[in-house]
């Protein structure tokens, strides 16, 4: 297994290791001391299971307060998954990191508190796991426009489906609330 720093702090782009056979193959997706020992000091509490359907787009949401760190995989299909420093006062603030997750090639990633995440769909279909720590609160979830001109998300979408929030999502400039920058 091996964990890859992003250009993104505290975001891991984390590579299984996949073991075929004529019958499939076999990973771990989850041991929480080898995870520990990457600085992913998880207490996983909830987990969620989204299936979306070729150009959907979901997000860029993220939680504040009660920020959510999401370690995220495609169980089947593929994926263009997106995640955006929001934390006020970062060096990195409004920066984007954008990664293709399928099914084929095994990839996780780690998205920490602070950061706001989404993804749009490759394939025909996607079932995308999060594995959250911290539950899922609605009041404090926000969102931020997927095509904001100040983050400049390359997208491989070019006319998405999405959801009414996040159609009417605010630029990050103007979001009411977001996360502080604590260093």
């Amino acid at each position: 297994m091996e964990f890859v720093a992003t250009e993104l702090p505290g975001v891991l782009l984390i590579e299984p290791d996949v073991f075929p056979d004529p019958r499939g193959s076999f990973q771990e997706v989850w041991r929480r001391e080898r995870y520990a020992d990457a600085g992913i000091l998880a207490q996983f509490d909830q987990d969620n299971l989204s299936r979306s359907h070729r150009g959907v787009l979901r997000g860029l949401h993220f939680q504040e307060p009660g920020g959510q760190g999401k370690l995220v995989l495609v169980l089947s299909g593929a994926v263009f998954d997106v995640v955006v420093d929001v934390r006020r006062g970062s060096p990195h603030f409004g920066r984007w990191l954008g990664t293709v997750l399928s099914a084929e090639n095994h990839l996780q990633l780690w998205v920490p508190p602070g950061y706001a995440h989404g993804f749009c769909v490759l394939s025909d279909d996607a079932d995308f796991l999060y594995k959250c720590v911290g539950a899922y609160r609605p009041e404090d979830e926000h969102t931020i426009r997927f095509d904001d001109p100040d983050i400049a998300v390359d997208w491989p979408v070019s006319d998405p489906i999405l959801s009414d929030k996040d159609r009417a999502a605010p630029r990050l400039c103007d979001a009411p609330v977001l996360p502080a920058f604590q260093r």
